[in-house]
């Protein structure tokens, strides 16, 4: 006995320590990625390390559920029997230990939406005023910030307050109303509270999935497929276009040539050829520096791989699509109605993605590689949704995120976006394996009654089965992540509908992709680009 306690104390720090270097890897992308994205010109030591610390939390959340469901799976043998060291109190502290978890990573996300993020982007907003001082721009940081808090305090109390069960007394005063209510709040010790705030940022993470992952599904596959135009192709157009401008301008210049004063249409018109012409020759500079860059020469050598990984990811995002489409069917047919949030315990119809994982399971831990890999391709679809749309108010482009020219702004409103569609993650891997998510790989035992051929008597043989609602209680534990994902119906039936749209969305996001040309080179140096330098050309590459 103790000597098995001893080797899964053993195992199980092992496994807190890769998971501790797993967070190191974590930091370490982040650092690159937002140092890859933000602007040389603007960059700010505040902006950097609040976008860097907020998309590590994104990062660090979605690869709490991988564990979440090991936890769960490690208690129990193949068998169907619980470890020997998994006795009820371990259950427990384990059970506690992934909850606190959550609670804190949580709790993480909505100080950063609510409160840290905003007061951050207020304060750059006021800073590019240069007539404001620093104790100007903290107060109009803090009293925009403190509408983002009494939104949080409102969600929180709403949270709190809704029941989760209704009086059995439908002749019930008023007064033992109220107090059913704080009994309520008193028992989930604000658990209802804390996901309730999580569902509503849950589903604002939806629309944003349903926006810019449903896109970046079918544009980061089809992008890497087709690659960009050739620098050298799109240098010599440029030529031309110069060429064709400055005889525009020299037309226009030649009707003042006898002193005559040009009329205001041609004084428009050569204002905007002249500033047409910067623009294209500030082109003309970043093309020449591309075409002789030696990253172009590298990239052309790996373009035999992109187009393999482009290939690859098309097929996981069909796989991912279909096995959405088929559990969502599975929800429409079999289960009770938007009453009940849409849910179902196990699948009627199996999808690819749900036969998978139980072969999966049989190897140790290709299944946890999977979830991962899953999670991880969503996360780096939904940057390449962002990268390639942008950020937008309805039809108002607010912010680009290029590389080297994105302002801090831009980067707080990426990160904060990421945060929201992380927290949808989870519901998105249970739609596509419900029974996975919340057992993971745990069988429980059931008792058959079996007859000898000679009729001498019955004997009962215990069977291992996988779990499913209908396991008892104490025989299968269930993942903390389904007690955050199924608190409240009514947001279940929006993540069911909206999963329908993420579905159309991403057949149209595929269609447009089909239909686009080639990148430029040197996608997004155009008018419009404030944030790039003449004197320092970048090598542009999503």
């Amino acid at each position: 006995m103790a000597a098995a306690a001893g080797a899964a104390s053993v195992e199980l720090v092992i496994g807190w320590c890769i998971f501790g270097l797993l967070l190191l890897a974590i930091l370490a992308f982040c650092w690159i990625y937002v140092r890859k994205y933000q602007s040389r010109r603007e960059s700010e030591v505040v902006s950097t390390m609040t976008a860097v610390f907020s998309l590590a939390i994104a990062l660090i959340t979605s690869a709490l559920l991988p564990v979440d469901i090991f936890l769960v799976s490690y208690m129990k043998s193949q068998n169907g029997t619980f470890k020997d060291w998994a006795n009820a109190n371990v259950s427990r502290q384990i059970e506690d230990t992934v909850l606190y978890g959550y609670y804190t990573l949580y709790s993480v996300i909505l100080f950063c939406v609510f409160f840290w993020i905003p007061f951050v982007y207020f304060y750059y907003e006021e800073k590019d005023d240069d007539d404001t001082g620093k104790c100007t721009q903290i107060k109009t940081a803090l009293k925009y910030t403190l509408g983002f808090a009494v939104i949080c305090a409102l969600l929180l109390l709403v949270g709190a307050f809704v029941p989760l069960s209704v009086p059995n007394n439908k002749n019930s005063t008023e007064w033992e109303k109220v107090k059913f209510l704080f009994e309520e709040l008193g028992s989930s010790h604000g658990l209802a509270a804390l996901s309730f705030s999580i569902s509503s940022l849950t589903l604002i993470g939806m629309l944003a999935a349903i926006t810019y992952t449903a896109y970046g599904m079918s544009a980061l596959p089809l992008n890497l497929i087709k690659g960009t135009r050739s620098a050298a192709y799109e240098r010599l157009e440029n030529s031309e276009d110069i060429e064709e401008v400055e005889q525009h301008i020299q037309t226009i210049k030649s009707k003042s040539k006898d002193g005559r004063p040009l009329p205001a249409r041609d004084k428009r018109a050569l204002k905007q050829f002249e500033e047409r012409l910067r623009t294209l020759k500030k082109r003309e500079r970043h093309l020449e520096f591309i075409e002789n860059s030696w990253w172009t020469k590298f990239c052309g050598a790996l373009r035999p791989l992109k187009i393999i990984w482009g290939i690859f990811f098309i097929f996981v995002a069909l796989l991912f699509v279909i096995s959405l489409f088929l559990s969502n069917l599975d929800k429409a047919l079999h289960s009770a109605g938007i009453d009940s949030g849409f849910i179902i315990f196990g699948t009627n119809l199996s999808n690819p993605l749900n036969m998978l994982l139980p072969i999966l399971q049989t190897v140790f831990p290709l299944d946890y590689i999977l979830i991962t890999i899953i999670i991880m391709y969503f996360i780096f679809t939904s940057m390449a949704g962002i990268r390639n749309i942008g950020i937008w108010f309805f039809w108002i482009r607010l912010y680009k995120i290029r590389r080297g020219r994105t302002r801090p702004q831009a980067l707080l409103f990426l990160c904060m976006i990421l945060l929201l569609i992380v927290l949808h993650t989870s519901y998105m891997i249970y739609s596509l394996a419900p029974q996975y998510v919340m057992y993971g790989s745990q069988n429980y035992l059931i008792e058959n009654n079996t007859t000898y051929d000679d009729n001498k008597g019955n004997s009962t043989i215990a069977t291992p089965k996988r779990c499913d609602a209908d396991a008892p209680e104490d025989q299968c534990t269930v993942t903390r992540t389904y007690l955050f994902l199924h608190k409240f119906w009514f947001f279940s039936a929006a993540y069911y509908f909206g999963n329908w749209a993420f579905i159309g969305f991403f057949l149209i996001g595929l269609i447009v992709s089909c239909c686009k040309g080639k990148k430029s080179v040197i996608e997004g140096v155009d008018e419009d680009d404030s944030d790039i330098s003449d004197d320092e050309p970048t090598v542009y590459y999503d």
